[in-house]
């Protein structure tokens, strides 16, 4: 299966933690693994669109990665704007990441789908009314719940604030576009 998800931000400060309900990035490290071991087995193929892991106050990035180490899955890495130079070699040293890269496309179903940290518009307007010829894009940065940008049905959040603190199976996320593209074609 394929799960996608972004912004773990594992150690990071308060500002993260305290929005998701979280007393500490711990507590918040905690609840993310759980959930993520729980749903997620060895043989999935995980995207993780961004911004993984941080030093925090009492931690080191190799802390970090020992987390990171336990989460199961295959693990795909796009990089945000959290994940600089001293993360990127720490990821594509550690094998039970598969993947490092700036942006990618995936073909999935006979479809293509464009992940990226950042939401970016991948539909020409032109041919909004046309989605089987879109190329959705799964993206994260934002720590909104929503998970359209703008109510765009092209353009879906798979960020942890969005999806309670879990990665979201793709089909799942299609279903939801679907449903989007649906109810915006009934003027609802």
């Amino acid at each position: 299966m394929i799960y996608l998800t972004s912004d773990l931000h594992l150690y990071h400060k308060s500002f993260i933690y305290e929005p998701r309900g979280f007393h500490s990035a711990e507590e918040m490290n905690y609840a993310i693994e759980k959930n993520w071991n729980e749903l997620i087995t060895d043989n999935d193929d995980v995207y993780i669109l961004g911004d993984l892991i941080f030093k925090g106050e009492n931690n080191t990035l190799d802390d970090a990665m020992e987390i990171v180490r336990r989460l199961k899955g295959k693990k795909h890495i796009i990089l945000g704007n959290h994940d600089g130079s001293m993360k990127t070699p720490l990821y594509k040293n550690e094998k039970s990441i598969v993947e490092v890269a700036g942006a990618k496309y995936l073909w999935y179903k006979g479809h293509q789908y464009y992940l990226s940290h950042f939401p970016s518009i991948t539909v020409d307007l032109e041919i909004e009314k046309k989605p089987n010829e879109w190329i959705i894009n799964f993206f994260g940065h934002t720590h909104k719940k929503e998970k359209f940008y703008d109510g765009l049905p092209f353009m879906y959040n798979v960020s942890l604030d969005a999806h309670d603190n879990r990665p979201v199976l793709i089909d799942e996320a299609i279903a939801d576009i679907k449903v989007k593209i649906a109810e915006m074609s009934s003027g609802k």
